[in-house]
């Protein structure tokens, strides 16, 4: 899997550029309030994905739950932490999930 281009950020961390996008449009669960997620990939290599969820709703919930903007140092944190716990980004496999809900 690949982030689409359109819509994604870019984000460089130790002299190594990511792409990085939040779902513009909410699946069902983060409508109902429950925690969004992002991904990110290397720029130019199509590797492993990371999945990061985070401890917050996303904007456009329906129940009203609170929700704040993710920012490129969070997007960062994510990063070096994944990279801590072994994700490698270059190798191509499954989705490297990182749970930041509890963090």
């Amino acid at each position: 899997m690949s982030l689409v281009r359109k819509g994604s950020r870019r984000i460089v961390v130790d002299e190594i550029a990511y792409r990085w996008v939040v779902r513009r449009k909410p699946t069902y669960t983060q409508e109902q309030g429950c925690a969004m997620s992002y991904a990110v990939e290397l720029e130019d290599a199509r590797g492993a994905v990371l999945v990061v969820q985070t401890d917050h709703a996303h904007p456009l919930n329906f129940m009203g739950e609170p929700s704040k903007a993710v920012l490129p140092s969070d997007v960062e944190r994510a990063i070096r932490l994944a990279l801590a716990q072994g994700w490698a980004p270059e190798v191509p496999g499954a989705q490297f999930q990182l749970d930041l809900s509890a963090a």
